[in-house]
């Protein structure tokens, strides 16, 4: 096909982008570019005020595109956009994997979709189907359904069934697996070792089980799986995003990268040579947001794929192709029927967290006895969370239990002043993931070695019970918060 005119070749370009931006409402520049035929827009925790606010924006965003794809990073566990400021009042895919109950999954995701399509919104990057089996993992953790592969396939399958049912698209995530690793791939460009046998009864089972429950997206992962491609990375891999995904799985769907201004793939590749190899690659759109969210960035990825079309790097068929799966995920998001969120979600939600809840002794008794001092001990968490959402143990307590108070320590120096403030009183000690923090499991065992009567929350993945009452929520939501303070509170 000869290259068509730079005005075609730009549409299609632009087709293709999901680029973010700053601000509680779109920026000129944006309007502008989605009514000259921008694909589609990532919203993050720095747009979100409130769900009307979001639907604000949303309707302004549809005035200029009325079919345009809106995304947002919609976990809602540990990862959640649209309660960043809150706090996620649904448990995440860990409790979800813990209670082992795909229609309950179902109906979670049900409820987030129907919130998600009040507020405007299309397209929810998730769920999160990676097979957490490295206990070390820095970005997956309590994002994960669990360990076991069925158990993450029958999930994912129920979680994409119930988000689509209420109309927004799914995306599982990351392709072809980024459980297996130790390396964020924010940070660097993480390597998974598995061999092809060990791929296909692990990390490629709940992508399958994803596909086979009509999943419309599927994320691709900034990591290397030499068994696949010995030289790319997923992203940039057509062995993995097209004779893979494309060919052995038979994904019929739109293919998204992960943010490509990621250190693992823009570290190396720059992001606009990165945007052209995922493209050629078999990718049909391109995730930009982090700190390239602006008119600048969004012109020069356009102009990239207009370059490499006409130099031959990328081909036009493919190109279109691309553009051709954006605009039937965009008519898919229009055509299906939405329905009212439900009055009734927030305690559905913390219903379900308080199912999750995992008690280390079962002769425990509550109430506390009393107003409780409080030590979390905060890690440092991952890119993929946002900075401020909340978390922890304290200001849910308090609110049951009047006069409880407490800290939060980052490291160990202030423990002995703590543990001096908690005499005499109840002490709870929350921790998330101390397994992968040395200093944070020292710290643990320092406090019970003089406290052993303290209660120990584990609000990340749990490993081995520690204390003579350890309470396991799986996951750091304000869902989980408020289950554990009822029951430390014996309501």
């Amino acid at each position: 096909m000869d290259a068509g005119t730079g005005v075609e070749l730009g549409g299609m370009a632009d087709a293709v982008l999901q680029p973010g931006f700053i601000g509680k409402e779109p920026p000129p520049w944006l309007r502008r570019r989605l009514a000259e035929g921008l694909g589609g827009v990532a919203l993050f925790a720095r747009n979100v005020v409130d769900r009307d606010q979001v639907a604000e924006l949303t309707a302004a965003l549809r005035a200029e595109k009325p079919d345009v794809i809106v995304a947002i990073d919609e976990e809602a566990g540990d990862v959640t956009r649209i309660d960043a400021h809150t706090g996620s009042p649904w448990p995440g895919n860990l409790a979800l994997g813990a209670i082992d109950d795909p229609a309950l999954t179902r109906e979670v995701a049900g409820h987030i979709g129907r919130d998600l399509a009040a507020s405007g919104i299309t397209f929810d990057y998730a769920p999160d189907a990676d097979v957490n089996n490295d206990p070390n993992n820095p970005v997956i953790g309590s994002r994960a359904f669990g360990a076991e592969p069925e158990r993450v396939a029958r999930h994912t399958a129920a979680w994409i069934a119930g988000l689509q049912e209420a109309g927004v698209a799914a995306c599982a995530k990351h392709f072809p697996g980024h459980g297996n690793t130790s390396v964020d791939s924010h940070l660097d460009v993480p390597v998974i070792k598995a061999g092809r046998a060990e791929l296909d009864a692990v990390e490629l089972l709940p992508f399958r089980a994803a596909i086979a429950a009509g999943v419309q997206a599927v994320m691709s992962a900034h990591l290397r799986v030499p068994a696949l491609d010995p030289e790319m990375p997923a992203t940039l891999s057509r062995k993995i995003m097209t004779d893979l995904l494309r060919g052995d799985l038979g994904f019929e769907g739109l293919i998204v990268t992960d943010g490509i201004e990621m250190r693992a793939i823009s570290g190396r590749y720059g992001l606009a040579h990165a945007t052209v190899l995922a493209l050629a690659a078999g990718a049909d759109a391109i995730c930009v947001g982090g700190d390239h969210a602006d008119e600048a960035t969004a012109v020069m990825l356009r102009d990239a794929i207009v370059a490499a079309v006409r130099s031959g790097e990328l081909p036009e068929e493919r190109l279109a192709d691309a553009a051709a799966r954006v605009a039937r995920l965009a008519a898919w998001s229009v055509a299906a029927p939405k329905s009212a969120p439900d009055p009734r979600a927030a305690e559905i939600g913390l219903s379900a967290a308080r199912r999750a809840l995992r008690i280390s002794a079962p002769d425990a008794t509550f109430p506390i006895s009393g107003p409780a001092y409080v030590i979390e001990l905060q890690p440092e968490l991952n890119f993929a969370i946002a900075p401020e959402t909340p978390w922890g143990l304290l200001a849910p307590l308090a609110e049951l239990i009047p006069a409880t108070t407490g800290v939060r320590l980052s490291s160990a120096e202030g423990l002995p002043d703590a543990l001096r403030a908690s005499l005499g009183r109840p002490l709870v000690l929350v921790v998330r993931d101390p397994h992968r923090y040395a200093w944070m499991a020292n710290a643990l065992g320092a406090v019970l070695s003089v406290r052993p009567d303290a209660v120990v929350v584990e609000m990340g993945v749990p490993a081995a019970p520690r204390g003579d009452v350890h309470i396991a929520t799986f996951g750091a939501t304000a869902a989980a918060g408020r289950a554990v303070a009822e029951l430390l509170a014996g309501r």
